[in-house]
């Protein structure tokens, strides 16, 4: 037989998600977009400047939860250039041409600055 035991509540527990789930503030999200959208435009390959400076943001609010997601709306005949740029593509003539990760690197130093802000304002006592 197998028995538990617990003493005391989850009062602290609570208080440490609530402030977890209030830590990064719409504004904050706001200023990490604009961040993003500047990391992504220096970090797109360049032909033209066209997918570079398509970049832009939405901060989405669903189910109690608060994303941000970057987006690109260079478009050429179907394709999203910016995923081409990035994962590669095949030529009319049968070959391939390579991708290259430019997103991930561009992106990864916003999202590490969310999650420290996030982590400092969540122990902070």
């Amino acid at each position: 037989m197998i028995e538990f035991r617990q003493k005391g509540d989850f009062s602290k527990l609570t208080r440490f998600l609530e402030k977890a789930k209030e830590a990064v503030r719409l504004g904050d999200l706001d200023k990490y977009g604009r961040e993003g959208v500047a990391a992504l435009a220096s970090a797109t390959p360049i032909d033209s400047g066209q997918t570079a400076n398509s970049w832009y943001y939405k901060i989405i609010h669903k189910n109690g939860s608060v994303s941000i997601t970057f987006y690109n709306s260079n478009i050429q005949n179907g394709v999203p250039i910016a995923i081409i740029l990035q994962y590669g593509h095949g030529t009319r003539n049968g070959g391939w041409v390579q991708g290259r990760d430019y997103i991930n690197p561009a992106i990864r130093p916003i999202f590490d600055k969310i999650v420290n802000e996030a982590w400092r304002e969540v122990t902070k006592p």
